[in-house]
């Protein structure tokens, strides 16, 4: 009688617990490949972006090589992309383009790829090797596809990213300067001028390398000012020719006459140069 009611009462822990699974979970169990191929298909269509990854995992190695792998792994790297996984969304879309060159899909991959990477993107103040991946993709895809309608959007995303990189290079030139690195400040702005000779702040730029290069001067050893001043100069002459009418007028002034003040005073005698 004892052993009957064990018995029993084990039967009726699993019938409970068989009947508290979900229907995910008991599809998971099942063997049936074409059943899991089209329900990952109808969670992703319902937007259960997990299920249907979950789903597309458990049979893409037994469809490799099938007409339904093309569209599933597809799926399968758009779920990663719409939970907001996008390191793993930017690898799969490129490996998907990779896989299926003549994929009427691949066009859609390619851009998914290089905007995950634009997702990543952080603050301006953060490493940007996200932003440079994704300039790189998003350029990539003008070039391959130049008829796409996508182009304005991409060059759009480029100058966003661009434009974060540059105030990035301006930040680190700034820091420089408030921590009286005049040198390392000098080459971090003409750095920037190099690598974004259109921006929008190069007159600003050009003013603080003069100003760097005067300070950088005026606190260097006696042997040395009379090289440092001459850059100065040599800069100074530049910028007027740039902009006659500069915004920074008044402290170039101030600047300049310091400048050809400390020069002469250097040419003196008593200073062996």
């Amino acid at each position: 009688m004892k052993n009957s009611f064990i018995l029993l009462f084990f039967a009726i822990v699993i019938l409970g617990t068989t009947s508290c699974k979900t229907e995910f979970e008991r599809l998971r169990e099942t063997a049936d490949l074409s059943t899991l191929l089209t329900k990952a298909g109808e969670y992703y269509d319902a937007k259960e972006y997990q299920k249907a990854q979950t789903l597309y995992e458990s049979v893409l190695g037994s469809i490799r090589g099938k007409a339904e792998s093309e569209q599933s792994y597809f799926n399968y790297a758009d779920t990663h992309y719409k939970l907001g996984r996008y390191s793993l969304a930017a690898f799969y879309f490129k490996d998907f383009a990779g896989k299926f060159r003549n994929s009427s899909l691949k066009e859609e991959a390619d851009f998914l790829s290089a905007s995950a990477n634009y997702k990543l993107s952080p603050s301006y103040r953060l490493d940007q090797t996200f932003s440079q991946k994704a300039i790189a993709d998003f350029e990539l895809f003008v070039n391959t596809y130049p008829q796409s309608e996508r182009v304005a959007e991409c060059n759009k995303l480029i100058d966003q990213m661009r434009d974060k990189m540059q105030k990035k290079a301006y930040a680190e030139g700034e820091l420089y300067f408030d921590l009286r690195n005049y040198e390392s400040a000098v080459t971090s702005f003409e750095n920037l001028l190099k690598d974004f000779p259109e921006s929008a702040d190069a007159e600003k730029v050009r003013f603080m390398v003069i100003k760097s290069l005067y300070l950088y001067a005026n606190n260097s050893v006696l042997t040395k000012q009379p090289e440092r001043f001459s850059r100065v100069v040599d800069k100074m002459d530049a910028y007027r020719k740039k902009y006659p009418k500069s915004r920074f007028d008044k402290e170039l002034r101030e600047i300049v006459n310091t400048t050809n003040k400390r020069i002469k005073e250097l040419r003196n005698e008593g200073y062996k140069i």
